[in-house]
């Protein structure tokens, strides 16, 4: 009998272990996920931390074992402490208050990221930073409100950053290269309002540093512009190149009407494209105010695509003092008095291309210009031929031969006869040549076209 007691006993034991760890368990599971119940996120358990903010309380989880820390006053020691343990946090809804620098350094993928949270940003910033670019790669900061404060990206590839409101900053995003580059960079959907500057590519600092920002993609973000600020800012040897600027607006105007550029360019943007971009102008008595400012230490205008627009009054669309040659679809083109070496003994020398890169070329009407002294008997010939984007030639060429001093515009149905019916025109190609032995003949090129 008693040792039958014994053992309802023992099993009572073992159910009301199993019991309690069961409610210990539901308990921790409850834990986890009630600080992230207002995320709507489906893939919360992804991240590595999560914070969570009542009043002026932080709360860190761990979402490996389900610890929670409490941090008071300020999430910058939070959001530090998880990035320096792990690479990810998801920021629940709430504000978040910085006192000091996020600092992210030599992480691969990290992920900061929010579906509503707003940062208090006090002048600080969110630095992501590699020692080079090989050591920070791949980085995604998305779904904030940040007032008064900084995204710095330094030395680090393929950053993402997308659906960010940036309000009253000095400088929303910041690029900066001090040891390689920091280039395949993406920013999406984010909208900058009342910022000094809206996105600064800096001028390079340090002997291994690039100016390279390139094959970087800014699409669907806006900006609404006050005075004394630049939307979009390449500094003096920044390479803002091979990029593109997609869907892109800015608002001026409508918060002053002075000192206000929407891009403005001392580095280069070279093959940079335009693609769906407005300029919009809401002052009828604009000082100072331009869609686009090509600076005196600009190498490269951006190329304008389709759906590049200008609205409204402005001091100037384009301003242009220095006469930076401005590309895009349908842009014209002009070449002054283009040298042709001649060569001697009836042999062509090389040939010289007249071309537009990066555009390749829509149109070309060349004029032709011989002078100097021609001997007795000399017979000096000019053959004009087109090269393809595919690198081959046109059969067909167009040639004219002098045996004294003139000039001669080649016909429209001269070029044409070059063009290709399926192809595109890189460039065009001119050689001359002289019978005799040598020559006191001079040959060049002047003409005016069309890009592609």
């Amino acid at each position: 009998m008693k040792s039958a007691l014994k053992k309802i006993l023992s099993k009572r034991a073992i159910l009301i272990v199993l019991v309690a760890v069961l409610v210990i368990s539901i308990f921790n599971t409850y834990l986890i996920l009630d600080g992230i119940r207002t995320s709507n996120s489906s893939n919360i358990l992804a991240y590595d931390f999560v914070l969570s903010q009542d009043g002026q309380v932080y709360q860190l989880r761990n979402m490996y074992n389900g610890q929670i820390t409490t941090y008071s006053g300020s999430a910058s020691s939070a959001i530090n402490s998880a990035l320096s343990q792990g690479d990810s946090i998801y920021l629940n809804y709430g504000t978040y208050i910085l006192t000091e620098d996020v600092e992210v350094i030599n992480k691969l993928n990290c992920k900061i990221v929010s579906d509503g949270a707003t940062i208090i940003g006090n002048g600080h910033k969110i630095l992501l930073y590699g020692e080079d670019y090989t050591f920070s790669q791949n980085g995604i900061i998305s779904g904030l409100t940040i007032i008064n404060g900084t995204i710095k990206i330094q030395n680090s590839l393929s950053t993402s950053i997308s659906n960010i409101k940036f309000v009253n900053t000095t400088t929303g995003i910041e690029f900066i290269n001090t040891n390689t580059w920091s280039e395949y960079n993406k920013i999406e959907n984010c909208q900058f309002i009342n910022n000094t500057e809206g996105i600064a590519f800096r001028t390079p600092v340090g002997e291994n540093a690039t100016g390279s920002y390139a094959s970087s993609i800014i699409e669907r973000c806006s900006f609404n512009i006050n005075d004394f600020s630049v939307g979009i800012k390449v500094e003096p040897l920044a390479e803002f190149s091979d990029s593109q600027l997609q869907n892109v607006r800015f608002w001026m105007g409508e918060h002053g009407r002075a000192n206000q550029t929407a891009l403005l360019v001392r580095g280069t943007m070279c093959q940079s494209l335009l693609l769906g971009v407005v300029f919009e102008s809401f002052t009828d008595e604009p000082v100072y105010m331009f869609g686009i400012e090509l600076g005196e230490t600009c190498t490269a205008a951006p190329l304008l695509d389709g759906g590049v627009s200008f609205l409204g009054n402005w001091t100037a669309k384009i301003y242009n003092p220095y006469s930076i040659w401005i590309s895009g679809v349908g842009s014209l083109f002009s070449r002054e008095k283009v040298d042709i070496p001649v060569g001697t003994g009836n042999q062509y020398n090389e040939p010289v291309s007249i071309d537009v890169q990066p555009s390749n070329v829509a149109y070309f009407k060349p004029k032709i210009e011989v002078t100097g002294g021609f001997k007795t008997g000399e017979i000096v010939t000019v053959r004009i031929w087109i090269e393809y984007i595919d690198n081959t030639e046109s059969t067909q060429t167009v040639v004219r031969t002098f045996n004294e001093s003139g000039s001669v515009w080649l016909s429209d149905e001269e070029m044409l006869s070059l063009y290709p019916s399926q192809n595109i025109v890189w460039s065009v190609k001119v050689a001359a040549k002289t019978n005799m032995d040598s020559s006191g003949v001079y040959v060049k090129v002047s003409g005016y076209g069309a890009t592609g």
